[in-house]
Order: C-alpha cells, then structure tokens, then sequence
C-alpha cells in the first residue's frame, strides 16, 4: 500500500474563497468517487492559521505503484491538478505502509 500526501499553498494574493480554490477544492472532493484505484480518498481546507502551515491536503491511499500512476495520470486528476497549478504550489510524499 502508498499513502500519497500532497500539501497545497495558495500563492500570494489568492485566499481560500477565491473563485479558483473553490472550483480547485471541489475538483479534488469529486476525486475520490471517480478513481477506482483510490482505496481512500481525503481532501479538504486546513483549519490552523499558523505561518508555516499549508492550505490545503490531500491524504489518499493506493493499492502499489501501478495503481498510483493510475491515480495520476487518469483524466480526472489530470483536470484537477491543472486547476491548482493556476494558483498554489505544493509538495508531495509518497510512503509504502
């Protein structure tokens, strides 16, 4: 199994009820019905305001590597994240467990 993280940082001058992030969050919230290959699938805002926190995460899970290239490059991930590169940058990890 991959536990695939992703921690989103809206760029400067965009905030979390920007037109762009909301159609961006609901994007990624429509993720989890529509990739089979995703065993777990959750999304959202973060809650703290502290200077070094990101915006917004993703916490997913797959079932090996095959399954998460699936993940990346299906059609509707593909839209979603183009979305975000328009107004946040992130960082990912990928962690066998």
């Amino acid at each position: 199994m991959i536990r695939h993280l992703v921690l989103f940082k809206l760029n400067e001058g965009v905030a979390k009820d920007d037109q762009r992030a909301l159609a961006g969050a609901e994007a990624f919230a429509e993720l989890g019905s529509l990739i089979p290959e995703l065993r777990e699938w959750e999304c959202g805002w973060n809650t703290t305001e502290r200077d070094i926190a990101y915006d917004y995460a993703i916490n997913s899970l797959v079932e090996d590597r095959e399954s998460l290239q699936a993940y990346l490059t299906h059609p509707a991930h593909q839209a979603a994240a183009g979305q975000w590169r328009e107004f946040a940058t992130w960082v990912i990890a990928d962690i066998e467990v």
